[in-house]
């Protein structure tokens, strides 16, 4: 008696969101399923990896991923071009760590300068991303806005501190707009109501409910995702069908196994390959709870992911 896998029905629908222009364009959301189960609805996207890219020279990165970056990592333009160019990045996620009052505090002015140079260097999209400093960004985010204008940029991340201004600018600049809370369902929710109240188109919006890296904390990440696109697809809530982004490299390269010396711990094996199976397992498991856009930084593992999604969409 032949075999006939159960399958699951639902009546929502993640948007579809465009990002950059010409051959070079992406689009992530679109499907009407949970990942990778395109044998119950529709699929029609592939998730995006965006390579990142910094406006400074990152002194808090592991050597083994500076290594990757040394001959351009004093120029971001360089920088983002060889991802593009070396790389085959999809995308470029240019964040401007500069820009941190602790790290140089770079006006925003000499920001959208940087972030207007490597729009017009290179061809795939762009992602422009901020400080993570809440009263900083909201400067830097609203200059940065204005010159992306007409290249189908996402700017972020709108934050409940400093949602209003860097909304309204991703709004009067048509920009699509990364909105960050912390790790609730509840807040991301809350977050994307206000952006929308204020008259922010919802298929324009990027959920980033935060990330966290594997060993720390990435099964609450994982729940948290998993809730949002549950309540996207089986109780079709619009407010939670943007498509999410998990900005895995910057928690997965701070955290003690992809530094920790060999001399130190060598049953934990060699440093390089544990770094890049620590961001490549991390990345992967967000894309299991829903994730369609990913933030990385060693290409290594960024080729691992692209395997591990061209197995699972056999």
């Amino acid at each position: 008696m032949p075999f006939t896998p159960p399958k699951e029905s639902y009546n929502g629908k993640i948007f579809e969101l465009g990002l950059g222009s010409g051959e070079k364009a992406v689009a992530i959301g679109g499907e009407n399923v949970l990942s990778f189960h395109g044998f119950e609805g529709s699929t029609p996207r592939k998730p995006v990896i965006a390579l990142e890219v910094q406006d400074i020279v990152p002194d808090d990165w592991p050597q083994t991923v500076r290594d990757v970056y040394k001959d351009v990592y004093g120029d971001p333009v360089a920088w983002a071009l060889h991802c593009q160019d070396k790389l085959g990045a999809q995308a470029v996620a240019l964040r401007l760590a500069g820009t941190h009052p602790d790290k140089g505090d770079i006006s925003a002015e000499q920001s959208a300068a940087t972030v207007k140079k490597v729009l017009e260097a290179i061809k795939v999209p762009l992602i422009v991303l901020g400080s993570n400093h809440a009263e900083k960004d909201t400067a830097v985010l609203v200059k940065a806005a204005e010159v992306a204008k007409g290249f189908n940029c996402a700017i972020g991340k709108a934050q409940e501190a400093n949602y209003k201004t860097i909304a309204a600018a991703a709004m009067a600049n048509d920009l699509k707009l990364v909105a960050m809370s912390e790790l609730d369902i509840n807040l991301s929710k809350q977050l994307n109501i206000l952006i929308t109240q204020m008259g922010f188109d919802r298929e324009k919006l990027i959920t980033d409910p935060m990330c966290s890296a594997l060993s720390y904390g990435l099964e609450y990440t994982y729940s948290v995702m998993e809730r949002i696109k549950l309540a996207a697809l089986a109780q079709n809530d619009p407010v939670l069908q943007p498509p999410m982004l998990a900005d895995v490299g910057m928690y997965v390269w701070k955290v003690k196994e992809t530094q920790a010396p060999e001399s130190d711990l060598p049953e934990w094996g060699g440093l390089a390959q544990r770094g890049i199976a620590w961001e490549a397992v991390t990345a992967s498991s967000f894309l299991v709870s829903g994730a369609e856009l990913l933030i990385m930084r060693h290409p290594a593992a960024v080729e691992a992911v692209k395997k591990f999604i061209a197995e699972m969409e056999v």
